[in-house]
């Protein structure tokens, strides 16, 4: 039988064997075989009834545990079998935390020691209360957008969501003994970074070399980061290719919007904040790569994350309030969900799983030659025709016409969109080469002006 998760062999003893024992007690327990080489092959022990009577003694100075030391043989060779029961608290050996993973014993340091003493005490990181900070220094656009998405999804229930905002984060969970959890200035503080330096998200755009071209920082909350990230990447970093339906105007991005959407979520929800590195999403011309710190469950890999797993997040309070916005599934389906969306689209997925971090890759079709020169031309013809307005702006445009005192909420609550949105397509038609719109007056009391002719879109 070859060394597991829960077996290790050994040709014979030696004290620093003190640090697999405790390594093994702070995973899941197992047994050390004394007397047998790395293949399972029993050699045999010249000292094993010694080693019976001293390892016990030597362990419960060490590390305050019993374990039960036996003695085997086969062929009148001798071996000792010492079995660990898996320990309800932490143990240490000598001041450091050894810990059991696959077939290997890991020395914890850093933000993986802090998971795993949390993790022995029942805590979670993301539910650890917060000093210095109240209810009256949360947002109130990321409590509006909380409930707006809330409600559309249909995970609360009106009377939940008429709450007062300090009675909403109780019932999520998210107060204890009346402070704020990590989860709640996360999830609600318009300056998280204020206590977790790495709680917002880069955006970089490298096209087709190493070399970055322009770049955005997006802060805020994470309820605030969930709802711009995507949008900004998709109105500012990709370029649609243009196609016709007839007279329908189509346009196909490089990855499918509800597949980038849930993997910026799963960065959001599973990052590791106390590392102080902000998730980053490096943007070339065929292939997006977002990265994220993070701390996998125990014995976790590429095939795990890749396969139908059990729901099991790092910041479960964080995953509570995302699930109840509708912006994910509570049952571990949304990496497969977003997989089959990229196949079907023609894009293709890779994760790599590093020890502190998981990168994801998409990886867009390439066009050909041919594809790209009908593109372009399809592209140009459209810029020289009258034709140069996506769909929402001509909507936009009509609604303006119709509703010329309309204040940006108006106009957005119309379009179904977020006010940031709207703002940006109301900037961008005020300020093409030819302007299609112009605001007079202030900005309560003023008016609107469409400055083309509609009735040749």
């Amino acid at each position: 039988m070859p060394e597991s998760q829960n077996i290790e062999y050994k040709e014979s003893w030696r004290d620093e064997y003190i640090k697999w024992i405790c390594g093994f007690a702070n995973a899941q327990g197992g047994k050390i075989f004394v007397g047998v080489d790395d293949k399972g092959h029993v050699i045999g022990l010249q000292n094993a009834k010694k080693l019976m009577e001293d390892i016990p003694n030597k362990v419960r100075d060490a590390l305050g545990l019993l374990v039960d030391v036996n003695l085997l043989s086969v062929d009148s060779k001798e071996y000792i079998e010492i079995s660990i029961s898996p320990s309800t608290y932490p143990v240490n050996y000598k001041g450091e935390y050894h810990y059991r993973t696959g077939s290997t014993k890991q020395l914890l340091q850093g933000a993986s020691l802090t998971q795993f003493l949390l993790n022995k005490t029942g805590t979670k990181w993301d539910a650890v209360p917060v000093d210095g900070v109240s209810f009256r220094d949360l947002d109130k656009e990321s409590f509006d957008i909380f409930r707006r998405e809330a409600k559309k999804s249909g995970r609360m229930t009106a009377q939940d969501l008429s709450m007062t905002d300090e009675e909403l984060l109780d019932s999520l969970n998210l107060v204890v003994d009346g402070k704020l959890t990590r989860a709640a200035v996360l999830l609600f503080h318009r300056k998280p970074e204020k206590w977790f330096g790495g709680a917002y998200v880069k955006i970089g755009f490298f096209g087709d070399g190493p070399d970055l071209q322009y770049q955005d920082e997006i802060y805020g909350s994470l309820f605030i980061q969930a709802d711009r990230v995507v949008e900004l990447i998709y109105l500012k970093y990709f370029k649609a290719r243009i196609s016709y339906d007839g007279l329908i105007r189509v346009e196909r991005y490089p990855i499918p919007k509800d597949a980038m959407r849930e993997a910026v979520y799963n960065a959001l929800m599973h990052s590791n904040y106390s590392s102080g590195v902000p998730i980053q999403i490096r943007i070339h011309e065929n292939e997006v790569l977002i990265s994220n710190d993070c701390i996998f469950p125990a014995n976790w890999t590429v095939e795990t994350l890749m396969q139908r797993h059990r729901s099991e997040q790092y910041n479960p309070k964080i995953a509570n309030a995302f699930f109840r916005a509708g912006y994910v599934e509570a049952w571990g389906r949304g990496i497969e969900n977003m997989c089959k969306l990229c196949k079907d689209y023609g894009v293709k997925t890779e994760y790599t799983v590093h020890p502190g971090d998981v990168m994801l890759a998409f990886f867009a079709k390439q066009e050909t030659a041919a594809t790209q020169s009908a593109t372009q031309s399809t592209t140009q013809s459209t810029t020289q025709s009258t034709q140069k307005y996506l769909p929402i702006e001509i909507k936009l445009m009509h609604y303006l016409v119709a509703n010329p005192r309309a204040t940006q909420g108006q106009i957005a609550k119309y379009l179904g969109m977020n006010l940031n949105t709207t703002k940006y397509y109301l900037n961008k038609l005020g300020k093409l080469e030819v302007p299609a719109i112009k605001h007079e007056g202030t900005t309560r009391k003023g008016s609107w002006m469409v400055l083309i002719d509609l009735e040749n879109l």
